[in-house]
């Protein structure tokens, strides 16, 4: 993966929306003493950069009646299938994340189920069929916290040359 390299403007504006995603980028210009141009424009090159990734409204599962949280590590019995079971997994909808691993695991993914029969239920006709060698859930009881990463900590990348 390539690592961009971001100058102090830039990781002001990261560190801005992702406090609130929907600050005014006329405020965002105030913050950082420039244009509203050049906000759009800063966010335009980092959108098409990939550093980032749309925006959007984040639902609470459990309030929309999705009461079980489970992660799972999948073994499959043909890891060379990879590409074809991550494409099935993409078609259940209360898989919401995947991940490729290293150590017990093929694959760590992450469920929302209307309860635990549901969770049963998507285990048994889902995945299983999706030629799983061995499997292991883990529920969660609640989330402690969850967020960005920061965008304090990151170190700038703007150098000043001197030439003579």
């Amino acid at each position: 993966m390539a690592h961009h390299n971001l100058d102090s403007l830039d990781k002001k504006i990261l560190k801005l929306i992702a406090e609130d995603a929907r600050i005014p980028f006329l405020e965002v210009a105030r913050s950082c003493n420039v244009s509203g141009a050049a906000i759009h424009q800063r966010i335009q090159k980092l959108n098409n950069m990939g550093v980032l990734k749309g925006s959007k409204f984040i639902i609470d599962p459990e309030k929309i009646g999705y009461e079980t949280c489970a992660y799972m590590g999948l073994n499959l019995k043909n890891p060379e299938k990879f590409d074809a079971v991550v494409d099935e997994l993409k078609k259940i909808p209360e898989v919401v994340e995947c991940h490729y691993t290293t150590g017990d695991y093929d694959m760590f993914i992450k469920i929302y189920a209307v309860n635990n029969h549901h969770l049963l239920n998507i285990i048994h006709d889902r995945l299983q069929p999706l030629g799983l060698s061995r499997s292991e859930t883990i529920i969660s009881f609640n989330s402690a916290f969850s967020r960005q990463l920061p965008i304090l900590d990151m170190p700038v990348d703007d150098v000043e040359t001197d030439e003579d």
